[in-house]
């Protein structure tokens, strides 16, 4: 991943491919069991999830690819990679199977790496940093979404 232009289209491809495996498990799985469930009250409409979660794969794909081209450091690529992991089955637990507790852990796990995540950018790329703030912000909403919906089911 030398080629920087490369590097950028591979972290896209990579990212996005979590946000696909995300996005189908939903549109297969989510109904009917998804309207069933007692949602907070302020509970975003569905069609806001779409346009949130593009906009932050990009910010967090630039953020990955930032500290890649900056600092060629293997460990955090590999810890964003992973962390990508349980991001994209995070869909596949809650929407998939209806393991809304499972998922809970999941994204507990997700926000885990988000801020070890905003650590390593922090002391590397204060770009980085930043381009990563509204994930964890997302990510925390999405905690108490998720937590919500498992007390009250």
């Amino acid at each position: 991943m030398n080629n920087k232009y490369l590097s950028l289209f591979i972290i896209l491809t990579i990212t996005f491919l979590a946000s696909a495996i995300g996005g189908y498990t939903t549109s297969v799985f989510k109904e009917p069991w998804y309207s069933k469930l007692i949602l907070a009250p302020f509970n975003p409409p569905a069609w806001v999830f779409g346009p949130v979660w593009t906009i932050l794969y990009i910010l967090m794909s630039a953020a990955i690819w930032k500290i890649w081209h900056n600092t060629r450091d293997k460990k955090i690529i590999k810890i964003y990679f992973i962390h990508l992991f349980f991001n994209g089955t995070w869909s596949v637990v809650f929407f998939g199977f209806h393991q809304v507790g499972l998922a809970l852990i999941n994204l507990i796990i997700i926000l885990g790496f988000i801020v070890f995540l905003l650590k390593e950018y922090f002391k590397k790329d204060k770009i980085s940093y930043y381009l990563m703030i509204p994930y964890f912000l997302w990510s925390s909403y999405a905690l108490i979404l998720n937590s919500y919906i498992f007390i009250y089911n």
